[in-house]
């Protein structure tokens, strides 16, 4: 039951983030970029764009904690996708160098919680099949 409970408030806890920075990035635009204040509208475009898909990344995100149960498919997938973020980070610091160091915490993050999402995904639907009264968690 602790297992869902943290698997249901990270997964709605990701999608809120998620929703919550694509939004404001897309606004913003490039001045919401440390260090890329004088990035021109290629740039500028390039941000807002992809802001919006993570803003839909973030729905998916919310979408997967609002089913019954939650989907672990559904989870490994979203959680992969962050893992390769992270990835792409790490080819970025390789090629090019480290980056503004709010990026390289972002990094960390993006490489850190995909396990404890992998570990967790399962757990609400392990929990719905397991024999005995169906509680079910919701937030």
């Amino acid at each position: 039951m602790a297992k869902v409970r943290l698997l249901r408030s990270l997964v709605l806890l990701m999608g809120y983030a998620c929703v919550a920075i694509g939004a404001y990035h897309l606004v913003l635009g490039v001045a919401s970029v440390p260090g890329e204040g004088s990035a021109g509208a290629t740039v500028d475009s390039r941000e807002r764009f992809y802001n919006a898909v993570f803003l839909g990344y973030g729905l998916a995100w919310l979408w997967a904690a609002r089913q019954t149960p939650i989907p672990a498919r559904w989870v490994r997938g979203l959680a992969g996708i962050f893992l390769l973020g992270g990835a792409g980070r790490l080819l970025s610091l390789a090629v090019h160098g480290p980056p503004q160091w709010f990026q390289l915490a972002l990094t960390a993050l993006e490489l850190a919680l995909p396990p404890l999402y992998f570990w967790l995904a399962g757990a609400d639907e392990e929990a719905a099949a397991a024999p005995g009264p169906a509680v079910r968690v919701r937030m």
